[in-house]
């Protein structure tokens, strides 16, 4: 992929664009069979490609430059702004929504946070695109001053930009390298923005996560529910759910599901979905995954757990609360194949019995692994 941005040294936030593509993914392919020590027994899956470009469903752009003129991409060492509206990136909604974007920054009057400064209003743009082309945006702002303005500019954003069905205003008002604050004001009717992948619709909520490359995203809830469906389990934890992207996609007849997530909103997000397409057997909690968990006795753990953790992973407590508990089966989803061999090293009875690799994030080093883990007795 050729981006005229790192070319130029503006941005080097993809540090593997030289290497080939085909090396980037060997090379993390080697990368996790080297952590996890590749033990007998386990079989790897072909990775799972992506798109080299245009790939990405969300924009994070540090607003900076001014009203008239304002930068729409990251920060310089000096913290002043580097535009990075065309980055290769972005998928081509986001793309062509940038610019319309920063017009409205303009018309509204949105003063752009000046760093060294600390001054000014607007810090980020962070626009979300789902799989059907409809458009979430998200003003990121240090007060809630230009609310009124953006609200009366709302109708000349939507004529610009016909397919945004979600607007709102986030306010982050410390000045600390924070994306996003706890406070969100929702400016249109809707407050969630679909996001279908194959026969399940996700709603995502403004502060809810969901993975950046959606065909890799959607890859690895299939192999999910391939796994949880050839080892049958009639009861399924999925421990930190999110917006429900495992618990909705393996939930079915004659399986209890529940999922957890420390987020309330994530939790309303799956509790929609699940209510639309009739899942009864599928429950969401909004509770801590690890205090979930050791509320429960080993021996009344259900026959499989998914575990999408964050980049820290599980940790030694669940870790261990899993080692002892009757959960035949543990489908982990990891963003850190580091975290990941740490935790499965706390888990000896669990055997990685399939694991793939999926390619998140291409022209960087990070990627996604998945391993479904079988209990077994140790000698």
């Amino acid at each position: 992929m050729q981006c005229h941005y790192y070319d130029a040294a503006l941005c080097r936030s993809c540090t593997l664009l030289p290497t080939p593509y085909a090396e980037q993914v060997a090379g993390k392919e080697r990368h996790c069979r080297t952590l996890l020590g590749d033990p007998a027994g386990l079989a790897w899956l072909p990775p799972v490609l992506s798109p080299e470009a245009r790939f990405r469903n969300k924009a994070k752009m540090v607003v900076a430059g001014t009203v008239q003129q304002p930068t729409l991409g990251i920060l310089d060492a000096d913290g002043h702004g580097v535009d990075l509206r065309d980055c290769a990136l972005h998928s081509p909604g986001l793309h062509a929504a940038l610019p319309a974007l920063a017009r409205v920054v303009t018309g509204a009057a949105l003063t752009p946070y000046d760093v060294p400064a600390r001054r000014g209003e607007l810090k980020h743009l962070l626009v979300t695109e789902s799989p059907d082309g409809e458009l979430m945006v998200r003003f990121v702002l240090r007060s809630t001053e230009a609310v009124a303005r953006l609200r009366k500019h709302l109708p000349a954003l939507r004529a610009a930009l016909p397919r945004v069905r979600v607007v709102s205003v986030n306010v982050q008002p410390e000045h600390k390298a924070v994306l996003e604050g706890e406070r969100e004001i929702v400016l249109t009717a809707d407050e969630t923005l679909p996001m279908r992948l194959d026969a399940v619709t996700l709603h995502l909520r403004p502060q809810s996560f969901f993975q950046t490359n959606t065909p890799v995203a959607a890859a690895l809830y299939r192999q999910a529910r391939d796994w949880v469906d050839a080892a049958a389990p009639s009861s399924v934890w999925d421990l930190y759910c999110g917006v429900g992207g495992f618990a909705l996609h393996v939930a079915g007849p004659g399986r209890d599901v529940v999922g957890v997530e420390v987020s309330t909103e994530a939790v309303a997000s799956a509790q929609l979905s699940a209510s639309e397409a009739g899942l009864a057997g599928a429950a969401f909690v909004a509770d801590e995954a690890t205090a979930f968990a050791l509320r429960t006795q080993p021996h009344e753990a259900p026959d499989l757990v998914v575990v999408n953790p964050p980049r820290r992973g599980i940790g030694p407590e669940l870790a261990g609360w899993l080692e002892a508990s009757r959960a035949r089966h543990v489908v982990y989803s990891s963003c850190n194949a580091v975290t990941l061999a740490r935790d499965l090293a706390a888990m000896p009875s669990l055997v990685p019995v399939q694991a793939r690799v999926l390619d998140m994030f291409p022209q960087t080093s990070h990627y996604e692994v998945a391993v479904l883990l079988a209990r077994h007795a140790v000698p």
